[in-house]
């Protein structure tokens, strides 16, 4: 409820890395504390608001997006709101609205826009499951719990742990926020770190994030298995989600359409559809210096919407294992433009904002 209200009063009223494992090393947040971070407020423009709980972002005093840190095990988005005001996310699990029936409230892991993995392996068979909550498995929302009938997979269930935030600035045309994660495994050990930064934008007829994520091996080798159920992903708004009737649909920058786009290899892809009376969308766009660019996409009619780099043979029996494995002190990249957009992909101009994508540098 804590956070519910944080977000909710935001809405309405506005890495280095060592080689040492994490049980041995000076506590990580005080490691990041002492650096200097920049927080802007702007009236025209926009501003970043630091909370309890994470960050909202504002455009001309009113909502864009709330980044929540310390709610389950790992960080996400939500509320997260588009150019015409409505939200552009399913607000299950977070909140339950009317609009959203028993049928949609499945896949409590599904938490607006949010990044995990099934299966990482870290050194000394550390690492776990982030892509899952506990309470997937029939545990509670921030831990295992007691519960005797819960599923035996809940005891691998891995955390993304906010560390700090390093950079906050905010202008009139955009808004960066950086983050510093760690991979803890169900024991506390550390066993991958992840800078993550994250630009917001705005047009006249979208809203944009751009999500910049390094990961790196910072304890030992790390090992991303093929998994289907992995990467940055997106619950859709239950209207727009074919299942629900109303027009859906999905395209991806080579053609293919709605089921045809699943596990297929494209720069971009697009789900637009009915939120609220109004035809939406949402592009979600791979930049060329990405891990494994083009991507694979993991979307689904009922609304799942992913880019996972990490699977192949998961998706295709025919191809190679797509096992990734970085050695100590090595890094992954993976570069990423989530656009909210009026209409379709084709009336928001999707694969001309893919080619300027495209164009921007990378570190």
């Amino acid at each position: 409820m804590k956070i519910l209200n944080f977000l909710l009063m935001c809405f309405v009223g506005a890495g280095a890395c060592s080689s040492v494992l994490v049980a041995d090393e000076p506590d990580r947040e005080e490691q990041f504390a002492s650096k200097n971070v920049t927080k802007s407020t702007v009236v025209e423009g926009f501003s970043i608001t630091e909370g309890d709980h994470g960050v909202t972002i504002m455009v001309d005093g009113k909502p864009f997006a709330s980044y929540v840190v310390d709610d389950v095990n790992k960080p996400y988005f939500w509320p997260v709101v588009g150019p015409t005001g409505k939200q552009m996310t399913r607000a299950f699990p977070m909140q339950k609205v009317p609009g959203e029936s028993s049928v949609q409230r499945d896949h409590p892991h599904h938490r607006g826009i949010t990044f995990g993995h099934e299966s990482i392996v870290g050194p000394d068979q550390s690492g776990g499951d982030s892509w899952h909550e506990w309470i997937t498995f029939g545990g509670l929302r921030q831990g295992p719990g007691n519960n005797p009938d819960s599923d035996q997979r809940i005891s691998t269930i891995a955390s993304i742990k906010h560390l700090a935030f390093t950079e906050m600035e905010a202008d009139s045309d955009h808004a960066v926020v950086t983050e510093i994660c760690d991979y803890v495994d169900p024991k506390g050990k550390r066993f991958l770190s992840e800078e993550r930064r994250m630009t917001f934008r705005t047009q006249e007829d979208s809203r944009s994030i751009d999500i910049d994520q390094v990961f790196t091996a910072c304890d030992g080798e790390v090992c991303f298995a093929d998994r289907k159920d992995a990467g940055l992903s997106i619950r859709v708004p239950v209207g727009m989600a074919i299942d629900s009737g109303q027009g859906g649909r999905v395209i991806n920058s080579e053609g293919e359409m709605d089921d045809d786009t699943w596990s297929r290899a494209a720069k971009w892809c697009d789900y637009h559809g009915i939120v609220d009376g109004e035809h939406l969308g949402i592009a979600f766009l791979n930049h060329p210096s990405s891990y494994r660019f083009p991507t694979r996409w993991h979307v689904r009619s009922y609304g799942l919407f992913a880019a996972n780099p990490f699977a192949m043979q998961s998706y295709d029996p025919s191809l190679p294992d797509g096992t990734t494995t970085l050695q100590p002190g090595e890094k992954l990249k993976l570069h990423h433009r989530i656009i909210f957009h009026i209409g379709d992909a084709s009336a928001a101009g999707i694969e001309n904002a893919w080619q300027d994508y495209a164009k921007t540098a990378k570190d």
